[in-house]
């Protein structure tokens, strides 16, 4: 993964080769490697290089024989030496070894549609100077950032808004409806974003901008099956072929020039891609690991037991409350919005120790649970529907305190208060967006917390309107679970555990994340399966864990999903931290800033001083408005001060 950005100006207007090294340099965390900048009449493209592949004679921006198409590339394409044979057996001449010129090529031959053929995780931008013509593509599934605006005719775009930001032509103001998307979804609805005017370019998507027109055109989307489609499957026989394809979707991605590493969270996927790798190539394996002080967030005997079977290298990093709270401002810089949660800051951490080991590149099991249906919620909305077959049960809404062990406050609740709370019932089970509602509803008490002003303001668009608004033909004749997993995967995934959790934390180390089970064949496979392959009654990702029999230990196979938490409020108050949080949440400066009621932040800081925060919604509310304000602060305040 690398950093991109670049400029087109209106024609008459030449690029600016100074500000184009503003804006690279900005993100040069992305790419510390090398960085160059190129400039043709009023188009400009810049690239910070973090090499991996060819690092002797891959720089970019890279340029076709006649300087006609230009390419400036973030990310890697796993198939790129079978795409190269191909074509020059088409009679393609090549210059470097890189997956850069393969998509070079491949474009000059096959134009907007090269993107078919790729399988990878990318954002890149083609200038066609012979059409006048910025083709822009990002990956399937949105593994890679991109972001575009307009301003004073000029089009400007970048892998991330701290690029773009840096043209002073640019405004930095906040999005009121992207703020309350946030905190009704946890992420933005592409192509909004959390800043007034930038644009996020979706998963699978490409762009066009040409003679002054921007267009953006879907090729690629998830799909599933029509509900109750009769389909019989040989369950062993699907086994065996998913384990094939995770084997090749593997291999493909430890496919650099430099060592590749892996995570292990001690949980089945990321354990089934490590022992992938130890099984079935050649490659040495070094794990790395997150462990936390307190032990009702510890993984590490888990990720210990996993390493010890497999003999892997492990190191891991020990994560206390200090620690998340003296890194979250970073995280929050790099995130680029507020985040709801500080699970990210961990994982900056771990990024930080994976670099001063001396790797780059790392594989991860992320993808696993959105595609075969790992997750809680998707047990939940079952149990929902279950329950509301007979909502007058005493014994069904069990099912739910069973679900959650790991949240005292739901156990003390009685079954009105459940059905109340999980929305079970005719009335919702109609819903379009059923398995969602009850997150989406607990999020969205946080707005309680908006000032008058800005709640007037965001009423004006429902969010909800927003997403219904978005889903696709076909969506209503899926299976529920079905539905369910793609309002996970289409925005969650990409929106913030890819991003938040994932290539912002990474990068900010300058560390590629590589995820085998996110290979669109692995996606298209498991999307295609019946929903009873993923979740057999209530046992999770049940495909998965019978193609994974004899590869993982038992005791990881058979382990109940466990999420991947850490801890929140109470991080702020350990030394270290208390500082800045103090002086983001006072008074005068959220009055100032005018997104939040002052009191009313004012009030919720005083509980979690004194330790008094309980539950999600006031985990979720501290969290979310501190890193708000910093943002604000960050992006808008003060912008030309933070590096």
């Amino acid at each position: 993964m690398c950093g991109i950005a670049g400029i087109i100006n209106p024609p008459g207007s030449e690029a600016d080769p100074s500000l184009l090294r503003h804006m690279i340099d900005r993100i040069r965390h992305r790419g510390p490697d090398d960085s160059a900048v190129y400039v043709k009449d009023r188009a400009g493209l810049a690239h910070a290089r973090l090499s991996i592949i060819d690092l002797t004679s891959g720089q970019q921006p890279m340029h076709n024989e006649t300087g006609t198409v230009s390419i400036v590339f973030n990310g890697e394409i796993f198939n790129f030496p079978e795409l190269r044979d191909g074509l020059i057996k088409q009679g393609c001449r090549f210059r470097t070894r890189s997956d850069t010129e393969v998509i070079l090529r491949l474009y000059e031959l096959k134009g907007e549609d090269c993107v078919h053929d790729l399988n990878g995780q990318w954002a890149f931008a083609v200038w066609d100077a012979r059409q006048e013509k910025l083709f822009v593509s990002r990956d399937r599934v949105g593994i890679a950032p991109m972001f575009y605006t307009q301003a004073a005719g000029a089009f400007i775009f970048a892998s991330e808004i701290k690029a773009i930001f840096a043209d002073p032509r640019v405004a930095r103001r906040v999005d009121i409806a992207g703020l309350n998307e946030i905190f009704t979804f946890w992420v933005n609805l592409p192509p909004r974003t959390f800043f007034e005017n930038i644009c996020e370019l979706p998963p699978g998507h490409s762009l066009v901008l040409q003679d002054g027109a921007v267009r953006v055109a879907c090729y690629w989307r998830l799909d599933y099956p029509t509900s109750g489609s009769p389909r019989h499957i040989d369950e062993r026989e699907c086994a065996e072929q998913l384990l094939e394809l995770l084997v090749d979707a593997t291999r493909l991605r430890l496919r650099a020039d430099v060592p590749v590493g892996a995570y292990l969270s001690g949980g089945l996927d990321s354990s089934v891609i490590a022992a992938v790798v130890r099984r079935y190539t050649e490659t040495p394996l070094k794990t790395f690991s997150v462990s936390f002080e307190d032990a009702e967030f510890d993984e590490s005997r888990h990720q210990k037991e996993v390493a010890g079977a497999l003999g892997t290298e492990h190191c891991e990093v020990p994560c206390s409350y200090g620690d998340i709270g003296r890194v979250f401002p970073r995280v929050v810089w790099h995130a680029e919005k507020p985040i709801l949660r500080t699970a990210p800051a961990p994982l900056f951490m771990l990024s930080r120790l994976v670099r001063e080991s001396g790797y780059k590149v790392v594989l991860t099991g992320e993808g696993s649970d959105e595609i075969f249906g790992g997750y809680d919620l998707f047990k939940e909305a079952k149990i929902r529907r279950f329950w509301g077959v007979r909502p007058e049960s005493q014994m069904r809404p069990l099912l739910l305190k069973r679900l959650y062990p790991y949240l005292p406050k739901l156990q003390a609740q009685s079954p009105a208060y459940l059905q109340a709370f999980f929305q079970v019932g005719d009335s919702y089970a109609s819903s379009r967006l059923f398995s969602h509602l009850p997150r989406w509803e607990l999020t969205s008490k946080l707005k309680m917390f908006l000032s008058p002003e800005v709640l007037q303001s965001s009423a004006a668009e429902d969010p909800y309107h927003r997403i219904e608004a978005q889903l696709p033909e076909g969506y209503d004749r899926w299976d529920p679970f079905s539905r369910a997993q793609y309002l996970e995967a289409e925005y969650l995934l990409p929106g913030y555990l890819l991003s938040s959790q994932a290539d912002r934390v990474a990068m900010a180390h300058s560390i590629e994340a590589r995820y085998p089970f996110l290979d669109h064949r692995v996606v298209e496979f498991a999307n295609a399966l019946p929903p009873r392959l993923k979740m057999k009654v209530l046992r999770e990702k049940y495909i998965l864990k019978r193609a994974a029999g004899g590869l993982v230990p038992e005791s990881i196979r058979n382990r109940a999903k466990q999420p991947y938490r850490s801890p929140d409020s109470q991080s702020f108050f350990a030394t270290g931290a208390r500082e800045y949080v103090e002086a983001a949440l006072a008074p005068a400066r959220v009055a100032r800033h005018g997104i939040f009621h002052a009191a009313a932040v004012l009030k919720l800081l005083e509980k979690v001083r004194r330790g008094q925060a309980i539950g999600i919604k006031d985990n979720m509310a501290f969290v979310g408005i501190l890193s708000t304000q910093l943002a604000i602060d960050q992006f808008i305040d003060h912008f030309g001060e933070v590096q």
